[in-house]
């Protein structure tokens, strides 16, 4: 089974929890265990795990921005969003996460989430549900 989630994005850089959309994918799969694979189709967003306690979000927007130096980037399209497709690539464009009783094998804190780099934006998540082999 494989299906496309749209996301909206509103602001520059946000962090957006994929979590309650990928149970509902998952609640109209046909097998009930196996591994979700998830793949963004953009190269200024990225896709990872966190804790989304209050402030967490924000204090990883601002962790990656402070990985990132400044350079006088080379970019032909647009110099200023280089630092964009570094994060990107940095925490990368996909996640495999197993999967049972059609719920994602989590841990306690731990959410799927979208990192947007370069919004406002429409963002597209290809998921793909793989039984167990």
């Amino acid at each position: 089974m494989s299906t496309t989630i749209v996301i909206s994005t509103r602001r520059k850089r946000q962090v957006i929890d994929l979590t309650d959309r990928l149970h509902e994918v998952l609640g109209a799969a046909t097998t009930q265990s196996g591994l979700c694979h998830l793949f963004l189709t953009h190269t200024t967003a990225a896709l990872t795990t966190a804790d989304l306690d209050p402030g967490t979000d924000l204090d990883m927007l601002d962790a990656f921005e402070g990985m990132i130096p400044k350079l006088d980037y080379r970019h032909p399209h647009n110099p200023a969003h280089v630092p964009d497709h570094i994060m990107s690539s940095l925490i990368g464009p996909s996640l495999l996460v197993p999967f049972a009783d059609r719920q994602l094998t989590l841990g306690t804190w731990q959410r799927v989430v979208l990192i947007e780099l370069d919004g406002p934006r429409e963002r597209s998540v290809k998921v793909t549900v793989l039984p167990p082999a």
